[in-house]
């Protein structure tokens, strides 16, 4: 089975980002427009909460999402924070409001930063 196209409102025709990326709850400025490819693979993230209940590991609920803007270079981005590393993963969160994960980071791979389109908004 063939992957479904990407979202053509949002990935431009070199697979970048045709918008702005922003934080779904207080609307801050994660990524400028054309700075992050459309990228498809299979991350597993916690289900959105604050950023100390995040550190703490807890359960593993959560969502498995395929659609992600990649990042090459964590200073590309406007407004992210981090989480303290859980296993080899640190996940991203927004650094106004801390609500998060929006994204995932292996410690493994210094240069893919991955923001789950499911978990922001558009402009």
């Amino acid at each position: 089975m063939e992957a479904p196209e990407p979202p053509s409102e949002l990935v431009s025709e070199e697979g970048r980002n045709r918008k702005a990326v922003l934080c779904r709850r207080c609307g801050s400025r994660v990524l400028q427009p054309g700075t992050a490819l459309f990228s498809r693979r299979q991350l597993f993230l916690p289900s959105m909460r604050k950023k100390p209940a995040l550190a703490s590991g807890g359960g593993p609920e959560g969502d498995l999402l395929q659609e992600h803007w990649l990042v090459e270079d964590m200073f590309t981005f406007e407004n992210v924070g981090f989480t303290k590393d859980v296993g080899n993963i640190k996940f991203l969160v927004c650094a106004d409001c801390e609500v998060g994960p929006i994204g995932w980071h292996c410690l493994d791979d210094k240069d893919s930063f991955y923001v789950a389109l499911d978990r922001v908004s558009h402009e």
